[in-house]
């Protein structure tokens, strides 16, 4: 079977070695992969990442919201999902018929350190977690039909944006994998999508390559094996755990500067940040209510149907109404901007929001704030629900978080030490956008 040039078994593990060049702190964070990759499925993960072959309009790829070059996000307050053009902040909705159907209602979570077994629950509303009682080990949107043979919960997420119309399967009408994801068949849309990919000699061979004696012939490839060696990849790539701060606690007490020391000190005690903050991600992988503005379409919820009422619409309880799974804050500093719609452009920003949340969420500056090139409706992200004053309380209502004091060289320090999160091998991820790919789509438009 012919290959394109650079896709020979001869150069994979060259090319992998790239991916993976970033130095690493020893014991410093547990990985699900052990620390160790297998350098022919991380290719196949890495292409398919970039393939828009897995959309159902061929025209967006996971990295067009999770990209190396936007940090492993989009820039955007709200993505540009399906059907928009070009990268980042200058991501095109469209205009007239050509406009996009509707804005991804959530801010696209960074892809940094998921590979860490910390990591129990994913998506801002937490509907995708670890549990032994469904036969996948994951409770999840599919229930029962999710496969049992995901390597991990960073492959099992992998299943999930590829059936959603407004970020990769597009509108009922325009395919036939829109028009399963519309009907809620979640497990058409992934047997569609692998048979796009068995159709396609040079898939054939990379899945032959990084499945060995599992995948002997072009029926035998899954979606779930493309979940897998998507999960590999971005396990594999974006580790992000050799920052100051892991030199810090690794005993090197010169890693952080004297403010940046100050930050920790409050980080873990009077701001009191660590008691949700915690562990080697940051993050109690719990769901909190902080007030935290909402901007955008949000998710359907509510008197409005403009809210977006986080874990409680997964639990069915409303005390769980407006909680959002505490964000993990590795490479923080690149990953603007903040919030589960995106609301705070600045980490100095969201830092004010939570010392006095329900000040924040009633000053809050919608138009001011958001993250968007305004050109056309679509684009400007619309403020329904902060411009409603029922909503705004009902958000309030939720809060949890006591309001406390901090100076403004406190907030300064606070925000010094939340820049010691970055891995400076992340800062340049030029290394991980391919050339190309398989299906021959172009990696960006």
């Amino acid at each position: 079977m012919k290959r394109r040039a650079g896709f020979d078994k001869k150069t994979v593990r060259g090319i992998v070695a790239a991916l993976l060049a970033a130095p690493t702190l020893a014991g410093a964070v547990e990985f699900v992969d052990g620390g160790v990759a297998m350098p022919e499925k991380v290719l196949l993960g890495q292409l398919l990442f970039h393939d828009k072959l897995l959309s159902g309009n061929r025209n967006i790829s996971c990295a067009t919201c999770h990209h190396a070059l936007t940090d492993t996000g989009d820039g955007l307050s709200l993505p540009v999902g399906e059907g928009g053009r070009g990268l980042g902040v200058t991501r095109d909705t469209g205009t007239g018929r050509d406009a996009i159907h509707e804005r991804v209602p959530r801010n696209a979570p960074p892809v940094f350190m998921l590979g860490s077994t910390a990591v129990t629950r994913m998506f801002h509303d937490g509907r995708l977690e670890k549990n032994p009682a469904f036969p996948s080990g994951f409770e999840s949107p599919a229930g029962q039909n999710l496969p049992d043979d995901l390597e991990n919960i960073v492959a099992a997420q992998a299943m999930f944006p590829v059936t959603s119309g407004a970020e990769m399967a597009g509108q009922a009408g325009e395919n036939p994998i829109a028009d399963a994801a519309a009907a809620g068949d979640l497990q058409e849309v992934w047997r569609r999508l692998a048979r796009r990919l068995r159709n396609n000699p040079e898939y054939v061979a990379l899945f032959q390559d990084a499945f060995p004696g599992e995948i002997l012939g072009r029926n035998d490839i899954t979606y779930a094996h493309a979940a897998n060696a998507i999960g590999a990849f971005e396990i594999a790539a974006w580790r992000a755990n050799a920052s100051p701060y892991d030199a810090f606690l690794a005993g090197d007490n010169n890693a952080l500067t004297v403010e940046e020391r100050a930050g920790y000190r409050l980080f873990n005690g009077k701001a009191g940040c660590a008691s949700c903050h915690s562990g080697e991600l940051l993050s109690d992988m719990v769901f909190h209510a902080i007030a935290m503005p909402q901007i955008g379409p949000g998710k359907g919820q509510g008197p409005s149907g403009r809210e977006d009422w986080g874990r409680g619409a997964v639990t069915g309880n409303p005390a769980d109404n407006f909680k959002f799974r505490t964000p993990p804050l590795r490479n923080i500093a690149l990953t603007a901007p903040y919030g589960h719609a995106g609301a705070y452009d600045t980490l100095e920003a969201v830092v004010r929001h939570h010392l006095d949340p329900v000040a924040a969420l009633y000053a809050y500056d919608c138009a001011a704030q958001i993250v968007v090139p305004a050109r056309d409706d679509l684009d400007a992200i619309d403020c329904a629900v902060m411009s409603a004053p029922a909503l705004v309380a009902d958000i309030a209502a939720a809060n949890e978080l006591a309001p406390m004091r901090l100076s403004d060289t406190e907030v300064g320090q606070l925000v010094a030490f939340l820049h010691t999160l970055t891995d400076k091998s992340n800062i340049d991820l030029r290394r991980d956008v391919p050339k190309s790919v398989p299906s021959g789509l172009t990696i960006v438009e």
